[in-house]
Formats: C-alpha cells, structure tokens, sequence
C-alpha cells in the first residue's frame, strides 16, 4: 500500500432500516481500494434486490476493509431511531479492520467518534449514498444485511410477511399488526405499533 493511500483512508458509513417497525437498525462502514473500482455503485434504494446481492459480494471481494453494525429493536426503543442509528454505524467502523483516517457518514448527522479507538476527520454528507462511492457501497452492504437479518425473522414469525415488506409499514404489515398484536422484534416505541397494542 503506498505512503498517500495510507495518509487518507477513506471509510463510508450508511444504515439501512430506519423506518421500519420491526427489526434492527444496520450499519455499514467500508473502505474501497482506488486499485479495485467497483462498477454499478449507486444508492442501494436505487438498485433491484439481485443487482445488490450482486454488487455486495464484489464490494466485501475488492475492498480494504468492510463492517457491519447493528442496534436492535430493543435498543431503538430505549434510545429512540435516531441514536440507535448512530450507535449501530459507531459498531460498525469498529468492525473495520483497516483504521480510516477520514469517514464520510450519508446524512446531517455524524456519530460521536470521541470514544473511538482511533481519531479521525469525519464529514455527514446529504445524500452521499449517490454521489460518494464508498457511501454508496457501505449503503448496499447495510441493506444485503438488514434483508438477510428480516429474511430470518420471517422464518421466527410467519404472520407479518417481513421476508416481503422486511418491517415497512406497508397496508399488509399494518393490517397483520391489527390482526395479531406485535411480536417479540417489533418496535414498541413506534406509533403504528403502539396503536396496534391499543386495538388489543
């Protein structure tokens, strides 16, 4: 690795699963090698299903270092979204095992890296996950996970259909919520949940 790359090594960070009612909150940090392009990057939200399954198993190939982060539902209720969103993408820089010296974060808001291991610059960057290679493959790493993580909760509770709507409030997603009640991995702290305990 040459002397310049090592001076600036670039990690992008995003999260899939904010909105949801069900489910964990994912993060993914990645650090590209500038040796290794990765073509059909974009926002994963702009991608097929197959053509992000594709491109995350390129990215996790060619890149430098790649992690994964999570905070549960449990801890999006105690913290609220917003916080369990920026601790789920501090977990996931820390399961890079390449030091980034700079971290571009999609979004307005970035985590607090204080605690870190390591220092480094960081910038929040309103819809990175288009323009920034390294957001946009950090965005596809984060939504293949969180789908595989849904996938799996499907199996555990049949009733809602997560594997189809992975926890989005969609018209079947309610209407089962109103049907059965939430279940061990939705969101209590969520309003569409909350009203559906109501309706007990």
């Amino acid at each position: 690795m040459s002397k310049q790359l090592l001076l600036q090594i670039v990690a992008g960070v995003d999260e899939a699963g904010r909105g949801p009612l069900a489910g964990p909150v994912v993060a993914a940090a990645v650090i590209l090698d500038p040796a290794k392009p990765v073509a059909g990057l974009a926002d994963s939200k702009r991608l097929t299903a197959a053509q992000r399954a594709m491109l995350s198993v390129h990215i996790k190939a060619s890149a430098l270092a790649w992690g994964v982060g999570a905070a549960d539902h449990l801890e999006i209720d105690r913290l609220n979204i917003l916080q369990a969103t920026l601790l789920a993408m501090r977990r996931a820089l820390l399961e890079l095992s390449l030091t980034p010296t700079h971290v571009q974060v999609d979004g307005n808001r970035l985590p607090d890296l204080n605690a870190m291991p390591w220092c480094c610059s960081a910038e929040a960057i309103v819809r990175g996950d288009a323009t920034h290679a390294a957001i946009s493959a950090a965005s596809i790493i984060a939504k293949t996970a969180r789908d595989s993580i849904m996938e799996q909760m499907d199996a555990q509770f049949p009733l809602y259909g997560f594997a189809v709507h992975k926890g989005y409030p969609t018209a079947a997603h309610l209407a089962q919520l109103r049907r059965h009640g939430p279940c061990a991995v939705h969101r209590l702290s969520f309003a569409p949940v909350k009203l559906s305990l109501c309706l007990r």
